[in-house]
Protein backbone atom coordinates (compact mmCIF):
# COMPACT_ATOMS: atom_id res chain seq x y z
CA UNK A 1 0.00 0.00 0.00
CA UNK A 2 1.25 3.38 -0.42
CA UNK A 3 2.04 5.16 2.31
CA UNK A 4 0.30 9.17 1.44
CA UNK A 5 1.22 12.36 3.08
CA UNK A 6 -2.22 12.37 4.48
CA UNK A 7 -2.06 9.15 5.74
CA UNK A 8 1.08 10.21 7.69
CA UNK A 9 -0.51 13.67 8.62
CA UNK A 10 -3.83 11.74 10.38
CA UNK A 11 -1.04 9.33 12.34
CA UNK A 12 1.00 12.80 13.40
CA UNK A 13 -2.28 14.19 14.68
CA UNK A 14 -3.43 11.34 16.24
CA UNK A 15 -0.14 10.26 18.17
CA UNK A 16 1.64 13.60 18.19
CA UNK A 17 5.11 11.53 16.90
CA UNK A 18 7.15 12.90 14.24
CA UNK A 19 6.62 12.78 10.54
CA UNK A 20 9.37 9.96 9.97
CA UNK A 21 8.58 7.84 12.85
CA UNK A 22 4.48 7.51 11.29
CA UNK A 23 5.69 7.09 8.16
CA UNK A 24 7.91 4.15 9.39
CA UNK A 25 4.98 2.67 11.27
CA UNK A 26 2.91 2.60 8.87
CA UNK A 27 5.48 1.12 6.12
CA UNK A 28 5.81 -1.52 9.04
CA UNK A 29 2.12 -2.18 9.16
CA UNK A 30 1.33 -2.26 5.39
CA UNK A 31 -0.43 1.60 6.14
CA UNK A 32 -2.55 0.29 8.65
CA UNK A 33 -3.47 3.23 11.00
CA UNK A 34 -4.78 1.38 13.99
CA UNK A 35 -1.95 -1.34 13.71
CA UNK A 36 0.47 1.25 13.13
CA UNK A 37 -0.92 3.23 16.05
CA UNK A 38 -0.78 -0.24 19.10
CA UNK A 39 2.56 -0.75 17.32
CA UNK A 40 3.86 2.99 18.30
CA UNK A 41 2.42 2.31 22.16
CA UNK A 42 4.57 -0.40 22.49
CA UNK A 43 7.62 1.07 21.29
CA UNK A 44 6.70 3.95 23.60
CA UNK A 45 6.58 1.64 26.65
CA UNK A 46 9.44 0.54 25.80
CA UNK A 47 11.41 3.57 25.10
CA UNK A 48 9.94 5.40 28.75
CA UNK A 49 10.99 1.91 30.76
CA UNK A 50 14.25 2.94 29.38
CA UNK A 51 14.13 6.47 30.57
CA UNK A 52 12.54 5.86 34.02
CA UNK A 53 15.94 5.82 35.76
CA UNK A 54 17.17 9.58 34.82
CA UNK A 55 16.47 11.69 37.08
CA UNK A 56 13.93 14.14 36.72
CA UNK A 57 14.33 17.22 38.98
CA UNK A 58 12.91 20.21 36.44
CA UNK A 59 9.08 20.73 36.05
CA UNK A 60 5.81 22.51 37.06
CA UNK A 61 3.99 23.33 40.32
CA UNK A 62 0.06 23.54 39.29
CA UNK A 63 -2.92 24.41 41.54
CA UNK A 64 -6.38 23.78 40.96
CA UNK A 65 -9.16 25.11 42.87
CA UNK A 66 -12.62 24.48 43.18
CA UNK A 67 -14.31 27.32 45.23
CA UNK A 68 -17.50 25.55 45.58
CA UNK A 69 -16.30 22.83 47.56
CA UNK A 70 -13.75 24.99 48.87
CA UNK A 71 -11.14 22.28 48.00
CA UNK A 72 -7.74 22.82 46.06
CA UNK A 73 -5.20 20.36 45.06
CA UNK A 74 -1.49 21.22 44.20
CA UNK A 75 0.40 18.86 42.53
CA UNK A 76 4.51 18.43 40.95
CA UNK A 77 5.11 17.20 37.63
CA UNK A 78 8.50 16.40 36.57
CA UNK A 79 10.97 16.68 33.62
CA UNK A 80 14.86 16.27 32.88
CA UNK A 81 15.49 20.30 31.46
CA UNK A 82 13.91 23.36 31.71
CA UNK A 83 13.59 23.69 27.98
CA UNK A 84 10.92 20.49 28.44
CA UNK A 85 9.18 22.45 31.45
CA UNK A 86 8.36 25.06 28.98
CA UNK A 87 6.93 22.55 26.16
CA UNK A 88 3.35 22.55 25.85
CA UNK A 89 2.60 19.26 25.68
CA UNK A 90 4.08 18.45 28.62
CA UNK A 91 2.16 21.26 30.25
CA UNK A 92 -1.19 20.06 29.02
CA UNK A 93 -0.33 17.00 30.74
CA UNK A 94 0.50 18.44 33.74
CA UNK A 95 -2.57 20.30 33.77
CA UNK A 96 -4.76 16.96 33.09
CA UNK A 97 -2.70 15.54 36.51
CA UNK A 98 -4.23 19.01 38.19
CA UNK A 99 -7.70 18.28 36.98
CA UNK A 100 -7.85 14.58 37.83
CA UNK A 101 -6.50 15.25 41.20
CA UNK A 102 -8.77 17.67 42.33
CA UNK A 103 -11.85 16.45 41.14
CA UNK A 104 -11.08 12.64 41.53
CA UNK A 105 -9.21 12.79 44.84
CA UNK A 106 -6.81 9.54 44.25
CA UNK A 107 -5.38 8.03 47.66
CA UNK A 108 -2.46 8.02 46.69
CA UNK A 109 0.08 8.05 43.09
CA UNK A 110 -0.66 4.52 42.44
CA UNK A 111 -4.12 5.54 42.19
CA UNK A 112 -3.75 8.17 40.20
CA UNK A 113 -2.14 6.42 37.84
CA UNK A 114 -4.73 3.93 36.86
CA UNK A 115 -7.14 6.61 36.54
CA UNK A 116 -9.02 6.63 32.58
CA UNK A 117 -7.36 9.69 30.97
CA UNK A 118 -9.31 8.56 27.67
CA UNK A 119 -11.30 5.94 26.18
CA UNK A 120 -8.53 3.57 26.01
CA UNK A 121 -5.49 4.49 28.37
CA UNK A 122 -4.88 5.51 31.64
CA UNK A 123 -2.76 8.50 32.67
CA UNK A 124 0.05 6.16 33.49
CA UNK A 125 -0.17 5.16 29.84
CA UNK A 126 -0.29 8.81 28.71
CA UNK A 127 2.70 9.96 30.54
CA UNK A 128 4.09 6.93 29.08
CA UNK A 129 3.53 7.90 25.58
CA UNK A 130 4.70 11.37 26.18
CA UNK A 131 8.04 9.94 28.15
CA UNK A 132 8.85 8.63 24.31
CA UNK A 133 7.89 11.56 22.27
CA UNK A 134 9.49 13.76 24.39
CA UNK A 135 12.50 11.97 25.04
CA UNK A 136 12.76 12.56 28.40
CA UNK A 137 11.88 11.38 31.67
CA UNK A 138 8.50 12.40 32.70
CA UNK A 139 7.02 12.29 36.58
CA UNK A 140 4.36 12.91 38.93
CA UNK A 141 6.24 13.21 41.95
CA UNK A 142 3.35 14.36 44.76
CA UNK A 143 0.25 15.77 45.23
CA UNK A 144 -1.90 17.03 47.90
CA UNK A 145 -6.20 18.18 48.43
CA UNK A 146 -6.82 20.66 50.57
CA UNK A 147 -10.15 20.42 51.76
CA UNK A 148 -10.54 24.20 53.49
CA UNK A 149 -11.99 24.18 57.31
CA UNK A 150 -11.47 28.09 57.71
CA UNK A 151 -13.06 30.78 56.20
CA UNK A 152 -10.54 31.59 53.74
CA UNK A 153 -8.25 29.64 51.72
CA UNK A 154 -5.00 31.05 50.26
CA UNK A 155 -3.48 30.58 47.09
CA UNK A 156 -0.12 31.67 45.47
CA UNK A 157 1.95 30.47 43.09
CA UNK A 158 5.23 31.97 42.06
CA UNK A 159 5.62 31.25 37.87
CA UNK A 160 5.62 27.54 38.02
CA UNK A 161 8.03 26.49 40.46
CA UNK A 162 6.60 27.25 43.93
CA UNK A 163 3.04 26.57 44.95
CA UNK A 164 1.43 27.09 48.10
CA UNK A 165 -1.99 26.50 49.44
CA UNK A 166 -3.07 28.22 52.99
CA UNK A 167 -5.87 26.95 54.94
CA UNK A 168 -7.10 29.88 57.38
CA UNK A 169 -9.95 30.72 59.95
CA UNK A 170 -10.56 34.32 59.99
CA UNK A 171 -9.34 37.50 58.42
CA UNK A 172 -10.42 37.88 54.25
CA UNK A 173 -8.94 36.47 50.96
CA UNK A 174 -6.48 39.05 50.74
CA UNK A 175 -4.42 38.37 53.73
CA UNK A 176 -4.63 34.32 53.02
CA UNK A 177 -3.13 35.46 49.66
CA UNK A 178 -0.37 37.31 51.53
CA UNK A 179 0.19 34.59 54.15
CA UNK A 180 0.82 32.36 51.35
CA UNK A 181 2.97 34.35 49.28
CA UNK A 182 4.93 35.05 52.80
CA UNK A 183 5.24 31.17 52.67
CA UNK A 184 6.35 31.00 49.38
CA UNK A 185 9.35 33.25 50.33
CA UNK A 186 10.32 32.42 53.43
CA UNK A 187 9.67 28.23 53.84
CA UNK A 188 8.68 27.66 57.32
CA UNK A 189 8.28 24.44 58.10
CA UNK A 190 5.53 24.52 59.78
CA UNK A 191 2.65 26.61 61.88
CA UNK A 192 3.82 26.41 65.38
CA UNK A 193 6.54 24.68 67.43
CA UNK A 194 4.24 22.08 67.86
CA UNK A 195 4.84 20.88 64.11
CA UNK A 196 8.33 20.73 64.52
CA UNK A 197 9.71 17.42 63.80
CA UNK A 198 10.86 15.88 67.04
CA UNK A 199 14.19 14.89 65.31
CA UNK A 200 15.00 18.07 63.49
CA UNK A 201 15.07 20.00 66.95
CA UNK A 202 16.78 16.92 69.11
CA UNK A 203 19.26 17.33 65.80
CA UNK A 204 19.54 21.55 66.32
CA UNK A 205 20.10 21.12 70.28
CA UNK A 206 22.93 18.46 69.86
CA UNK A 207 24.61 21.03 67.47
CA UNK A 208 24.12 23.87 69.55
CA UNK A 209 25.30 21.95 73.09
CA UNK A 210 28.44 20.88 71.36
CA UNK A 211 29.40 24.31 69.99
CA UNK A 212 27.79 26.01 72.94
CA UNK A 213 30.62 23.15 75.33
CA UNK A 214 33.61 24.41 73.07
CA UNK A 215 33.00 28.10 74.55
CA UNK A 216 34.63 27.20 77.60
CA UNK A 217 31.77 28.99 80.05
CA UNK A 218 30.28 27.24 83.13
CA UNK A 219 27.29 24.60 82.80
CA UNK A 220 24.58 26.95 83.57
CA UNK A 221 25.58 29.47 81.17
CA UNK A 222 25.99 26.84 78.49
CA UNK A 223 22.69 25.85 79.32
CA UNK A 224 20.96 29.62 78.69
CA UNK A 225 23.41 29.88 75.68
CA UNK A 226 21.51 26.55 74.52
CA UNK A 227 18.16 27.73 75.33
CA UNK A 228 18.60 30.93 73.53
CA UNK A 229 19.78 29.56 70.37
CA UNK A 230 16.85 27.06 69.97
CA UNK A 231 14.23 29.85 70.61
CA UNK A 232 16.02 31.93 67.65
CA UNK A 233 15.79 28.62 65.45
CA UNK A 234 12.08 27.95 66.20
CA UNK A 235 11.39 31.23 65.43
CA UNK A 236 12.98 31.28 62.14
CA UNK A 237 11.32 27.73 60.59
CA UNK A 238 7.97 28.26 62.22
CA UNK A 239 5.31 30.28 60.13
CA UNK A 240 3.87 32.33 63.32
CA UNK A 241 7.91 33.07 64.81
CA UNK A 242 9.33 34.31 61.43
CA UNK A 243 8.72 38.62 60.71
CA UNK A 244 6.12 39.21 58.09
CA UNK A 245 7.69 39.78 54.63
CA UNK A 246 5.00 42.80 53.91
CA UNK A 247 6.16 44.20 57.22
CA UNK A 248 8.90 42.88 58.86
CA UNK A 249 8.73 44.65 62.29
CA UNK A 250 5.63 42.32 62.82
CA UNK A 251 5.76 38.42 63.14
CA UNK A 252 3.65 36.64 61.31
CA UNK A 253 1.61 35.77 64.82
CA UNK A 254 1.30 39.23 65.52
CA UNK A 255 -0.49 40.08 61.99
CA UNK A 256 -2.69 37.09 62.63
CA UNK A 257 -4.08 38.36 66.27
CA UNK A 258 -4.50 41.98 64.70
CA UNK A 259 -6.91 40.01 61.99
CA UNK A 260 -8.31 38.24 63.99
CA UNK A 261 -7.02 35.01 62.11
CA UNK A 262 -5.65 31.11 62.62
CA UNK A 263 -3.77 29.46 60.01
CA UNK A 264 -4.81 25.81 60.45
CA UNK A 265 -2.33 24.36 57.79
CA UNK A 266 -0.30 25.37 54.28
CA UNK A 267 1.43 23.23 51.51
CA UNK A 268 4.28 24.41 50.28
CA UNK A 269 5.72 22.81 46.65
CA UNK A 270 9.13 24.04 45.28
CA UNK A 271 9.99 22.34 41.70
CA UNK A 272 12.70 19.80 42.29
CA UNK A 273 13.36 20.58 46.60
CA UNK A 274 14.81 17.37 48.01
CA UNK A 275 15.55 15.73 45.03
CA UNK A 276 19.46 15.11 44.85
CA UNK A 277 20.66 15.96 40.82
CA UNK A 278 23.45 15.08 39.21
CA UNK A 279 26.68 17.09 38.49
CA UNK A 280 28.51 16.35 35.64
CA UNK A 281 32.20 17.03 36.03
CA UNK A 282 33.06 17.70 31.92
CA UNK A 283 36.46 18.17 32.49
CA UNK A 284 36.86 14.37 34.40
CA UNK A 285 34.93 13.02 31.92
CA UNK A 286 36.89 14.57 29.10
CA UNK A 287 40.26 13.17 31.09
CA UNK A 288 39.04 9.84 31.16
CA UNK A 289 38.22 9.42 27.51
CA UNK A 290 41.36 10.98 26.34
CA UNK A 291 43.19 8.43 28.46
CA UNK A 292 41.39 5.05 27.45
Amino acid sequence: MQITASLVKELRERTGSGMMECKKALQETGGNIETAIEAMRKSGVAKAEKKAGRIAAEGIILIKQDAEANRAAIVEVNCETDFVAKDASFQGFAKRVADFVESMQPADLDELKKLAAGSDRTLEAERMELVARIGENISVRRFEVIHCKGDNMGIYLHGTRIGVLVDMDGGDPELAKDIAMHIAASRPVCVNEAGIPVDMLAREKDIYTVQAADSGKPAEIVKKMVNGRIRKFIGEITLLGQPFVKDPDQTVESVLRTNSAEVLGFVRYEVGEGIERKVDNFVEEVMAQAKS
